[in-house]
């Protein structure tokens, strides 16, 4: 198996910026897809970016569960959750390299910007199907400049082995973007 590079903490700093926020405007993004009372997952939250703005969408009777390999980076975003007073609707949860180690349902799913490094993304998706409730979503995105088009495609036909449908591209500046529906 190949190895696998997981982004540094200190390096999320150069993308978890102002002018992301305005390129990938989280409630803009998901506001779609989840809605107040939910319990969502953010797999690979890293400082939070997308975590801060699914803690506004569900509301104070929703839960987001921010998961992630790095202490730091779950350090990091709740900071940040408590500066904006939507700490008590996020669980931080630390995963192992090979196991997100999850099993509370939840409504819909987002991993952004992380399947690239994922050691075995056929173990990843069989694991994410299991906690999404049936029918709900995952939303699966790559970066554009740094996944290519075979390489997302080959991770999205290992979706659809593991239980996922692909429900429909979406259209998402740099990146690669795809709403997975769980089949179960």
């Amino acid at each position: 198996m190949a190895s696998h590079h997981v982004c540094s903490w200190w390096l999320a700093y150069t993308f978890d910026n102002p002018l992301r926020r305005l390129i990938h405007n989280p409630v803009k993004i998901l506001s779609g897809y989840v809605k107040e009372g939910m319990t969502v997952i953010d797999i690979g939250c890293g400082m939070g970016h997308f975590t801060l703005g699914l803690a506004e969408l569900v509301g104070e009777h929703g839960q987001v569960i921010a998961v992630d390999l790095q202490q730091q980076m779950l350090n990091i975003m709740l900071k940040r959750a408590r500066g904006k007073g939507l700490a008590q609707r996020i669980k931080p949860h630390r995963a192992e390299p090979t196991a997100i180690g999850i099993t509370t349902p939840v409504d819909f799913g987002l991993a952004f910007w992380m399947i690239h490094e994922v050691p075995d993304p056929a173990v990843f998706f069989k694991e994410v199907a299991a906690i999404l409730k049936p029918a709900a979503r995952l939303l699966y995105a790559e970066p554009a400049l740094h996944v290519p088009a075979r390489k997302y495609n080959e991770i999205l036909a290992v979706a659809e082995t593991a239980g996922f449908s692909s429900r429909e591209p979406l259209a998402i500046l740099f990146s690669r973007a795809t709403l997975l529906e769980n089949k179960a």
